[in-house]
């Protein structure tokens, strides 16, 4: 889906932070940050690595091959944390991840980003279609 807007940002620069649905993808909640300060920011722990893969991410068990295909198997097994953000995307908005981690180009968030993509764009699935499906995704259907 070519117009599909995903973008991501660290939660420590809210000036940096795009307009769109704004998700923090961590796990944990990231240190120094009060809620007050995340205010109108859904915290959505379901689509964040579990804690285990987490760990041996951290510990260097896993190269990021292996990490991503471990974290796409885990997404694949839950569907209800990441069907959601799908649909706000069906409805044209922009997906904002959030997340605390230094360095996010070498974290879990471009692995998410890249899933919801493939998600979106699956030939046959019917959240490839926005425009037709928006309201069966966010339970509104419109006959």
């Amino acid at each position: 889906m070519s117009d599909c807007h995903i973008v991501s940002a660290r939660v420590y620069a809210p000036a940096d932070w795009p307009a769109g649905h704004r998700v923090l993808v961590d796990r944990l909640w990231p240190r120094g940050v009060r809620k007050a300060a995340l205010e109108g920011v859904e915290w959505n722990r379901a689509v964040a690595p579990s804690t285990g893969l987490r760990q041996a991410w951290h510990a260097g068990e896993l190269d990021p091959r292996g990490f991503a295909l471990a974290y796409c198997n885990e997404l694949a097994a839950a569907p209800d944390g990441w069907r959601p953000l799908l649909a706000g995307l069906a409805r044209g908005e922009t997906l904002v991840l959030l997340t605390a981690v230094r360095d996010v180009a070498h974290s879990h968030v471009p692995v998410l980003e890249q899933f919801l993509r493939a998600r979106l764009a699956m030939p046959g699935d019917a959240l490839a279609s926005p425009v037709c499906y928006a309201p069966e995704l966010d339970g509104k259907r419109r006959d």
